[in-house]
């Protein structure tokens, strides 16, 4: 929905997809409203190359905005939309940026070449065994020496994703048979025995920072950074807010604002030298040291941009739109600004409303809304694709994501009680087959407010 309101803001005409399944979502009634019922187009799957490309071709597209997930990290599908024999522009990197940095191991060997902070451990797969285990052994020897009482050692199937082939030992008796039980499981699973070992990072704080660039890749700017350490149990974020921390309102034992300024730098370093091109987020984890590791890059714009976006102004215009740039400079226009231009004033939250059940393991909730209603403020912004006109039933088929709501204030007491007032007043009720009324994280949020930022 914001990447057609972007286009509509910009006046350029668009399509856009929906399947069977979301039909009644209210991004389907605002295609309808700034595009026409010409803008519309239903496929069977977002993941089916073939018939996005079809549409694409069909109602003569330039250009493919791939959203926040599904393609828009996959540099195949960037490559066919740019290489194929009616060449299109990708919104997002270009597809051999997306490859370079979404390989983990490349990430981490660039990084460490520009003397970046990364995860101790393997900078490449490992398929040999003593090899593995002095790097363990150099491992647990090193959280040692940082006073870390009960050192941990991960092992990864350099090959997995998303949690898959992942486990961690505690000492060099384990480490061995982890080792081999890991590599073995990535052979069957992956047909690659390559494996990587890093430390175990506890007690993090995930901090983000937002960089944009235009095709030339050369004048990357940052839009300040973000903390989303408020997770679920499944490491699916709940919370965001701008800036990632607060050194005018909370005491930290490290100096924060130049831990801002550090990863902030070392991200648009790594921009620089490989000529990043787009919008996207470099991934950070801190230590209650104040040591910052990078962990990985997303080459995409993410769900949490309008957080960083609220507390911004270029060259002294509050209206900063993140989509609306990514989509301006993916179509080649020049940035128009440099770091100079930015400036940061404020403190945003952006809650993330999901239908689970936060008291039973977040298990999602399935059934049908019937209210989803909030009081309008000039500082509260709420995006949600629920539509406000009639019942909902939340697909099975997609996330129970219900809608993001952020919140601006001059501090972060502010924004605390702004973010409060609208969790209290949110009006979010609904029922399932069973007539049981619905479950979202709402508690949840409003549990996790009073810390914000707190380390």
């Amino acid at each position: 929905m914001r990447i057609m309101e972007a286009c509509s803001e910009l006046s350029i005409p668009f399509v856009a997809l929906y399947t069977k399944e979301d039909e009644q979502s209210g991004h389907v009634d605002v295609a309808k409203k700034l595009g026409g019922s010409q803008s519309l187009y239903r496929i069977q799957n977002y993941l089916d190359a073939g018939d996005i490309l079809s549409v694409a071709d069909e109602s003569g597209a330039t250009a493919i905005h791939p959203g926040y997930g599904f393609f828009s990290e996959n540099y195949r599908f960037a490559r066919r939309v740019t290489e194929r024999d009616r060449p299109m522009t990708f919104i997002g990197p270009s597809w051999k940026v997306i490859r370079d940095l979404g390989d983990k191991i490349n990430t981490k060997r660039l990084a460490r070449k520009l003397d970046i902070p990364t995860v101790p451990g393997s900078d490449r797969a490992i398929y040999d065994e003593l090899e593995a285990e002095t790097i363990a052994e150099s491992l647990f020897e090193f959280q040692v020496k940082m006073g870390i009482k009960h050192p941990v050692v991960l092992v990864k199937a350099s090959a997995g994703g998303g949690g898959m082939g992942i486990d961690e030992c505690e000492d060099m008796a384990r480490f061995r048979q982890t080792y081999r039980r890991i590599r073995n499981y990535s052979l069957r699973t992956f047909n690659d025995e390559g494996v990587l070992i890093e430390q175990r990072v506890f007690n993090f704080n995930h901090l983000e920072v937002q960089i944009v660039s235009d095709r030339t890749g050369i004048n990357p700017v940052h839009f300040g950074t973000r903390n989303c350490s408020v997770q679920s149990p499944g490491l699916q974020k709940r919370i965001e807010v701008a800036p990632g921390f607060r050194p005018d309102d909370l005491f930290y034992t490290f100096d924060s604002q130049k831990l801002m300024d550090d990863i902030t730098g070392y991200s648009l370093s790594i921009a620089r030298e490989i000529k990043y091109d787009n919008v996207g987020t470099w991934e950070w984890i801190v230590t209650p040291n104040g040591e910052p590791f990078l962990l990985e890059v997303n080459t995409r714009i993410q769900v949490e941009n309008g957080v960083s976006a609220c507390i911004a102004s270029v060259k002294g215009n509050r209206d900063v739109n993140l989509v609306r740039e990514q989509v301006r400079i993916g179509l080649g226009e020049d940035l128009g600004y440099t770091q100079s231009d930015i400036s940061f004033a404020g403190v945003s939250i952006e809650y993330r409303l999901v239908a689970e059940d936060t008291f039973n393991g977040f298990t999602p909730w399935v059934g049908k809304i019937k209210e989803l209603n909030w009081t309008k403020q000039d500082w509260l912004s709420v995006h949600t694709h629920i539509p406000l006109d009639r019942a909902y039933q939340i697909p099975t088929e997609y996330d129970p994501n219900l809608a993001l709501a952020i919140i601006w204030g001059k501090d972060l007491e502010e924004a605390k009680k702004r973010g409060m007032e609208f969790l209290n007043d949110l009006k979010l009720n609904g029922s399932n087959s069973s007539n049981s009324s619905m479950r979202s994280n709402v508690p949840f949020l409003i549990e996790k407010t009073e810390k914000l930022l707190e380390f």
